[in-house]
């Protein structure tokens, strides 16, 4: 085991990615080595997502399991969004847990690593905070996550919004958008480092700047990234608020080819009634007309959203409404999601009374009719020109994603040829499945 070592595990979203890339440039520059083996490091540091039941029971399974294997003079820290929302059974269920800090607090990480270094007390320390308190920004730290020839940005964190069923207001509280000369300094950054591809992520990025006084601040961002990173061939926009697409940041889409024809929108339910249920914009008129303008500016626009089935409400002719919307607007891409009851939400007044079989069922439909919407979209690809990015190549084939593909959330390009990762290349589409395109060089 190597003294001052510390090996990290990140759970959850893409958000979730980027913070514990942050955490462990924070401890590398207060001296810690980072080791790829969980036997080797003294501290076992797990970011945990606590959004929904599935994924706090992952998080605590993934630290009961660790705390089970812990070593003589290993210690344990629980960090991010688990410790936020459920404290009190963290610390009786697994009581060999050194350390906890929440995802408001992470920038303390390694004052918590030297405090339990250094205490007498066999107890767990704990760093928490209210969730309304402002995460400070260290300029030293950069707040992206590379992967390959990609990286996610983060350009702020937390939500304004009030969604009944969601829980990230009660973890991350309000939004915090990142000063705009950070997030410029961190596209810089990438820029040097020779990344083809920035996704910016936030909770709602169509809410950036808000905070800080700036109207349409997405969009200005956008102009002022333009100028900075002209090597950087695309800029993808994810989790864009319903409500808050403007006219000007279609045109910014529209009219530079830097920034992917493609969003992320998650509209979570398409009949009024729920959606009020939800507190969710619920015009359907203005979903339309704003899906009409994108598809007019952009016609080879790809759009992507999430869907919940099964809330307080919905009855078979609310999810009906729901199956004739998605295959009225033909997504390219959909997630569907089960309602997960979220105590501490406005949505835990409503109960849970929708059957757990009846939600699964709904979800198995929707999910059928999508696959054909996407099957029918993939297949018009066939015989065009799309360029590809290549993430991985083996046994004669390799793996990219072209402008329509999300890193780890949508489909691939299987490439009939192995080609270097990292490259950018058109290629001919010779085939196509539900979820894939097939293609061929040249």
């Amino acid at each position: 085991m190597k003294k001052n070592s510390f090996h990290l595990i990140s759970l959850g979203c893409a958000k979730n990615t980027v913070d514990s890339n942050s955490m462990a440039d924070l401890l590398v520059q207060a001296g810690y080595t980072r080791t790829e083996s969980q036997k080797q490091a003294e501290f076992i540091i797990v970011n945990t997502c606590g959004f929904i039941k599935a994924a706090r029971r992952e998080s605590m399974e993934i630290l009961q399991q660790l705390a089970g294997k812990k070593r003589h003079g290993q210690y344990l820290v629980a960090a991010g969004c688990l410790p936020q929302r459920v404290l009190q059974p963290l610390k009786e269920e697994i009581p060999r847990i050194d350390g906890i800090i929440s995802t408001r607090r992470w920038t303390e990480i390694d004052q918590l690593l030297k405090e339990i270094k250094t205490s007498q007390n066999s107890s767990s320390h704990f760093y928490l905070s209210a969730v309304d308190d402002r995460i400070g920004e260290n300029e030293k730290l950069h707040r992206y996550a590379v992967q390959g020839s990609s990286a996610y940005l983060k350009i702020g964190d937390g939500c304004r919004h009030s969604c009944a069923f969601c829980s990230i207001p009660l973890i991350k509280g309000a939004q915090q958008s990142r000063p705009m000369e950070l997030v410029l300094s961190d596209a810089l950054s990438l820029q040097e480092l020779g990344v083809n591809e920035i996704n910016l992520i936030a909770q709602d990025t169509t809410d950036y700047g808000r905070d800080l006084g700036m109207e349409d601040g997405l969009a200005v961002l956008l102009e002022n990234l333009l100028l900075k990173i002209e090597k950087i061939p695309w800029i993808r926009i994810l989790y864009a608020y319903p409500g808050n697409i403007s006219d000007h940041l279609i045109e910014i889409m529209a009219r530079n080819d830097s920034v992917l024809p493609y969003l992320d929108i998650p509209l979570q339910h398409s009949h009024p009634l729920i959606l009020r249920q939800m507190r969710r914009p619920s015009s359907m008129e203005h979903v339309h007309t704003t899906i009409e303008k994108m598809r007019r500016a952009m016609p080879g626009i790809a759009i992507r959203s999430t869907f919940i089935v099964g809330f307080p409400g919905e009855r078979e002719r609310e999810f009906k409404q729901l199956l004739e919307f998605v295959r009225e607007i033909k997504f390219d891409r959909i997630g569907v999601f089960t309602y997960s009851f979220e105590k501490g939400t406005p949505a835990e007044m409503l109960g849970d009374p929708v059957a757990e079989e009846i939600k699964l069922e709904r979800r198995e439909r929707l999910m059928l009719l999508q696959e054909q919407i996407s099957l029918d979209i993939n297949q018009k690809f066939i015989g065009k020109t799309l360029p590809v990015l290549i993430e991985g190549t083996n046994n004669g084939i390799s793996i990219g994603r072209s402008y329509r593909d999300a890193p780890e959330i949508d489909g691939f390009v299987i490439v009939q040829k192995e080609i270097e990762p990292g490259t950018m290349l058109p290629v001919h589409i010779t085939a196509a499945t539900t979820h894939d395109l097939i293609a061929e060089v040249g």
